[in-house]
């Protein structure tokens, strides 16, 4: 239960960290507090301070404070328009160049959260405070709140600092290298939380759950993509209904509204499930189900090969033509998979306290995480010897550490298909007998050969 909670907590707090919006308006409510706090305390301060205090402070009059607070919160629009301009050029180049899917890099990116809410922060405080400035008239006497101000200019030295990184961080992360560095690491979180390690034994021998043929379907409650699905929800509306639910949808999935995605039975299997129980299980599946209109990778262990293959399949596109990117982001996918390959992708079972299994949760096959990670490069790449080399050198690195018969099986269907393409290509009688040779070191790995003189 713990565990699931965790799961529901980081789906939301992905959600929030994905937005641009959050800590730019929490640094704005925090400035209009601070702008409205700090003449106050000006005003009970400024007299009892010493000397070796106010030498530092704002000493201007009242024209002057205004001069100052204008002009900062002036050039912060400035700055903070060509912030945004900047961000809004960066989306569009890795969506174009490289992927749509990689946007979600940019807009988790917490310097670029922090950049813009200093930037509006200190614009917002500067217009917060010049208000507070007065000049002397005969009913009232001058005030000029030398801390605010003060605490202005500062924000503002700290604001400039800020633009310099923010725009040595920009130009660090649009390159391909540095996102394709942001996906590998996000997914490898991804897959340890999710995922526990392997024994090396077929573990999903005997963990299946057979459905009975009467088990009533619930199905979507709304179209999108499968975000995350609430465990602890699940669990316990099985056990509200003494039922067991098998959830048939991985997250990533496409679901269509209306469409089944779980099957639910009697605990018992002693009859058909009763409509009215049915339709109460269906509303708790329903509320278990969190659909957006894109891919997270909160629970969702396909999302970065995703990412990463499109990387690879732009790359070969005839507008890019960049093989060298493919094969850079081939060797990211060569370590996620052989990540995957030491995992246990049996289903996950769901007891309740007397150890009964109440919910069953899909998981990801390797065979499909391999077929995901080497079809498209195989298929865009044909016609390039490097990019099919490197599929080669991939799929002996994920032989090598693999040690289920399974995989094994998976990963020789690979072999012969990698080794169809190249016979299928106009290559000359050197570079096919180079893949074909990595083809069979592909086979040598497989029952635990690594010759130190192949290639």
């Amino acid at each position: 239960m713990k565990t699931a909670a965790n799961r529901w907590q980081t789906t939301i707090g992905d959600a929030l960290r994905t937005e641009l919006w959050p800590v730019p308006a929490i640094a704005v409510v925090a400035a209009v507090a601070l702008g409205v706090v700090m003449p106050r305390v000006d005003a009970h301060v400024d007299d009892a301070l010493p000397p070796v205090v106010t030498a530092y402070l704002f000493n201007g009059g009242p024209e002057a404070a205004r001069s100052v607070l204008s002009a900062v919160a002036s050039s912060l629009v400035t700055a903070t328009s060509l912030t945004f301009s900047l961000t809004v050029v960066t989306l569009q180049l890795a969506s174009s160049q490289f992927s749509p899917r990689l946007l979600r890099t940019f807009t988790r990116d917490r310097l670029v959260h922090l950049s813009l809410g200093v930037l509006l922060a200190t614009f917002v405080y500067a217009l917060t405070v010049l208000r507070t400035v007065r000049a002397s008239l005969s009913d009232q006497a001058a005030f000029v709140p030398q801390l605010a101000v003060t605490i202005a200019f500062a924000l503002t030295v700290l604001s400039v600092v800020t633009l310099v990184a923010f725009l040595a961080h920009l130009a660090r992360q649009i390159r391909v290298e540095s996102m394709l560095r942001e996906v590998h690491a996000e997914t490898l979180t991804t897959m340890r939380r999710l995922l526990t390690g392997s024994d090396g034994r077929d573990s999903t021998v005997g963990q299946r759950v057979e459905v009975p043929t009467d088990a009533a379907l619930l199905c979507a409650p709304s179209s999108g993509f499968l975000a995350a699905v609430d465990s602890a929800a699940l669990l316990s509306a099985a056990i509200s209904a003494d039922v067991v639910i098998h959830f048939d949808r991985l997250p990533g999935d496409s679901l269509i509204a209306g469409t089944p995605i779980a099957a639910v039975w009697r605990k018992q299997k002693d009859g058909a499930l009763a409509e009215d129980i049915r339709a109460a299980v269906q509303d708790r599946v329903a509320d278990a189900v969190n659909t957006k209109f894109e891919r997270t990778p909160v629970q969702d262990v396909a999302f970065g090969l995703r990412q990463l293959v499109d990387v690879t399949s732009k790359a070969l596109s005839p507008g890019i033509n960049d093989p060298t990117t493919a094969v850079h982001a081939l060797g990211h996918i060569s370590a996620l998979l052989c990540e995957a390959a030491q995992k246990d992708f049996s289903d996950e079972l769901l007891r309740d306290k007397e150890g009964q299994v109440r919910v069953v949760l899909r998981r990801p096959e390797f065979d499909q995480l391999l077929d995901l990670g080497v079809t498209q490069p195989r298929r865009f790449g044909a016609g390039d010897p490097e990019v099919l080399s490197r599929i080669a050198a991939l799929l002996r690195e994920v032989a090598w550490v693999s040690t289920r018969p399974a995989h094994h099986l998976a990963i020789t269907r690979q072999v012969q298909r990698l080794s169809d393409t190249v016979d299928r290509q106009d290559f000359d009688d050197t570079e096919r007998g180079l893949l074909h040779d990595q083809l069979r070191a592909v086979r040598n790995a497989l029952i635990g050969r690594w010759p130190v003189s192949a290639p």
